[in-house]
């Protein structure tokens, strides 16, 4: 299925919860924030909430800087 990651298309198996997706994109879970269709999930709903046809997700990495 067809997904947008940080306004890439990207094409994922079906049931791809978004922990296996920020393993597959082997991007760190540390410091960040994850939001599909402009809803910030939870960091402890990432193993279950799994991603649909069409989701737009938005992967935010937390900086340091004054």
């Amino acid at each position: 299925m067809i997904i947008s990651v940080n306004n890439t298309q990207k094409n994922i198996p079906e049931n791809t919860s978004i922990e296996a997706l920020l393993k597959e994109l082997q991007h760190t879970q540390n410091g960040i924030a994850v939001a599909i269709n402009e809803m910030i999930v939870l960091k402890t709903q990432w193993n279950s909430h799994l991603l649909r046809e069409n989701d737009d997700v938005l992967i935010i990495q937390a900086t340091q800087g004054g």
